[in-house]
């Protein structure tokens, strides 16, 4: 039997089909699945750059953990850190690794990334780095050129990972 502090109720989802789930709703209206885990949760870390807008650092939800497209900021002064390519994924990435590891997850636990370049002509220094942080079972990824990035940064970086 529930507790009475839950309120049963019936959720459609709609991701181009539709799909009955059961979720119960606390007292105080968050959602959790019927075994009560959270079907959506916000991480942040001290570890990694602010967002600089109406966004979350990451999510968590279902199993996975989605992070927002990382920058090469310093998480202490808010700034964009000077370097190169190479420089500005490493910093990329250890945000990444961060902010995974506050959700209790890790870069080897990653699905799938997306990398946004300044400059397709950066691709093999980024690449260099990358691939030392993702050096077995690496996750799938899109690499693409983009005309400009938050802060003129040379390279943003999101994942997907298992939670």
């Amino acid at each position: 039997m529930l507790s009475s502090r839950f309120s049963y109720l019936r959720f459609f989802c709609v991701i181009g089909v539709h799909c009955g789930k059961e979720f119960l709703l606390t007292e105080n209206r968050e959602p959790r699945t019927a075994l009560g885990g959270l079907m959506k949760e916000v991480i942040t870390t001290k570890d990694a750059p602010k967002a600089i807008g109406p966004y979350s650092q990451a999510t968590k939800a279902n199993g996975f953990v989605f992070i927002s497209g990382q920058v090469a900021i310093d998480p202490v002064n808010q700034q964009v850190i000077s370097g190169d390519i190479a420089e500005q994924t490493e910093r990329v990435l250890e945000h990444l690794s961060a902010i995974l590891k506050a959700a209790g997850s890790g870069l080897e636990k990653v699905v799938r990334s997306t990398v946004f370049l300044k400059d397709m002509g950066d691709f093999a220094a980024m690449n260099e780095v990358y691939g030392k942080y993702f050096s077995s079972a690496p996750p799938a990824r899109s690499t693409v050129e983009v005309a400009r990035l938050p802060k003129d940064v040379l390279v943003e970086i999101d994942v997907i990972a298992l939670g």
